[in-house]
């Protein structure tokens, strides 16, 4: 199982929403390179990055800092939050991200994720958030009419290798992961990777999927809370 650490970026802060929301945002760094430099430090060379202000606005604010991590600390980069078109998954693998994770683009703008799909492969990870089993877009807004298996079954067909899965529910909250989420999702597709990511609370979290051979698993608030050390991180990870 990788254990992925992440960085949310915000106005150029690493931070924390709340199950998505930006009203409440916490603040746990205002050097984002100096945050990864610590991941790097601990053995960690692939981390999650959103860009929040791409989410929210539909620009790249924070390309910058994601581009400063890659080069400067050589490190492996899958990022999310705005990645709307085509054109800009172009943009991010031309600024040497390894791996971009899309959802709402997957869902409002099916045609262009296709051929990032079909262009890119398995660098290309479906951003799959679940709000009442039911998946959610639009900042979580809206939710698709079709069912989670229909869609996925869909992309699979097109050539999907790789789902980060969200519960929304648990985002941020601490609540502990929805490890039977994620073991259902394996056993119905086997060939899929799902990284899980929402509610991992402590050590107990990371036992749980990796009992269930998670593929990997994303971890934000627990180590920027003090429930996890990058000690107990590593030693699931890999």
């Amino acid at each position: 199982m990788d254990v992925i650490p992440a960085i949310d970026l915000l106005n150029g802060q690493v931070v924390r929403l709340r199950k998505g929301s930006y009203q409440e945002v916490t603040v746990y760094n205002d050097d984002p390179l100096d945050q990864a430099r610590t991941y790097k430090a601990h053995g960690f060379n692939h981390i999650h990055i959103v860009d929040l202000n791409g989410a929210k606005e539909g620009t790249f604010k924070n390309l910058s800092v994601i581009e400063s991590i890659v080069d400067k600390l050589d490190m492996s980069v899958q990022t999310g939050g705005g990645i709307r078109t085509f054109d800009d998954v172009q943009k991010m693998f031309d600024h040497g991200l390894s791996k971009i994770v899309c959802s709402s683009m997957a869902i409002k703008n099916e045609q262009d994720w296709l051929k990032a799909l079909s262009t890119y492969g398995d660098r290309c990870i479906l951003g799959m958030d679940l709000k009442d089993g039911k998946i959610a877009y639009a900042g979580w807004l809206k939710t698709l009419d079709e069912s989670t298996d229909e869609f996925l079954q869909r992309m699979i067909g097109h050539g999907l290798k790789e789902v980060l899965c969200t519960d929304i529910s648990r985002d941020g909250t601490l609540e502990g992961v929805n490890a039977p989420l994620y073991r259902d999702l394996m056993q119905k597709y086997p060939e899929t990777r799902f990284i899980a990511s929402g509610g991992v609370a402590d050590e107990e979290d990371l036992k749980r999927l990796k009992s269930i051979n998670a593929h990997a698993v994303v971890v934000g608030r627990a180590y920027y809370e003090g429930k996890l050390t990058l000690d107990q991180m590593k030693r699931y990870n890999g």
